[in-house]
């Protein structure tokens, strides 16, 4: 299996551990450097924001977290007597929910999985690894082969059209011939670098027209407090 430098997991084995770790920085050619808080990647299911709680209650039948992290979406499922199945490419991070009491845990890639859920999981813009638009096809492609007949997949993204508002109300996307949606990112913690990889925001309308060209219906569910929102989407039309 392919070796990762794994920062994200050095950063949750750190914590988990300890309770405290140093900054899991993001680092980015497009804006300024950020950090993820430690803290959030373990919160309890009323610390989540609302989106994510909706989706927790709409799951149902075997379910797949993907890009599960420290667990805390799976955790939550378990304890509600789901049947719930977590990834995460991050060795550490797979380590990590182990140790946290997630009974079912993969190292695995989410476009090599072969089993079939009836509801798959892509939280905290989870559907973000898909990288960029032209990729939204291949992505619903393997949709077809894990989604059980009938399942649905639960994801929130946002649109971030908002960065580029200037005071004035106006939107100046960057001359990039990109979608302002695709992002480049690498991730720091210590020592430990990781590559730079593609990250995907995407709009609610741009991703509705997405799944109706490859066969699906996206239903928004709900709005969050900051552009974000969850989707359902699910195979044939409306």
């Amino acid at each position: 299996m392919k070796s990762y430098h794994d920062p994200m997991g050095r950063a949750i084995a750190d914590y988990w551990q300890s309770g405290k770790a140093a900054r899991l920085r993001v680092l980015s050619p497009m804006f300024d450097e950020d950090e993820i808080p430690l803290d959030i990647l373990f919160r309890r299911y009323d610390q989540m924001p609302a989106i994510e709680q909706k989706a927790l209650c709409m799951a149902s039948g075997r379910t797949l977290d993907v890009g599960a992290g420290s667990g805390c979406h799976s955790l939550v499922l378990q304890e509600r007597g789901v049947d719930v199945t977590a990834i995460d490419i991050s060795p550490l991070s797979v380590q990590t929910m182990k140790q946290r009491g997630v009974k079912r845990v993969l190292q695995q890639d989410f476009f090599t999985l072969k089993e079939q859920f009836d509801t798959v999981l892509m939280l905290m813009n989870g559907i973000g690894i898909v990288g960029t638009l032209d990729r939204l096809p291949a992505f619903f492609r393997h949709l077809d082969s894990i989604l059980a007949p009938g399942g649905q997949l639960l994801c929130d993204s946002s649109d971030i059209s908002y960065v580029f508002e200037d005071e004035d109300g106006n939107i100046d996307y960057p001359d990039t011939g990109h979608y302002y949606g695709e992002m480049q990112y690498r991730m720091q913690y210590k020592k430990t670098i990781g590559e730079p990889f593609p990250w995907l925001y995407v709009d609610a309308e741009t991703l509705k027209q997405h799944a109706a060209a490859c066969g699906y219906t996206a239903e928004i569910i709900a709005e969050g407090t900051h552009y974000d929102y969850l989707a359902r989407i699910t195979k044939g039309p409306v």
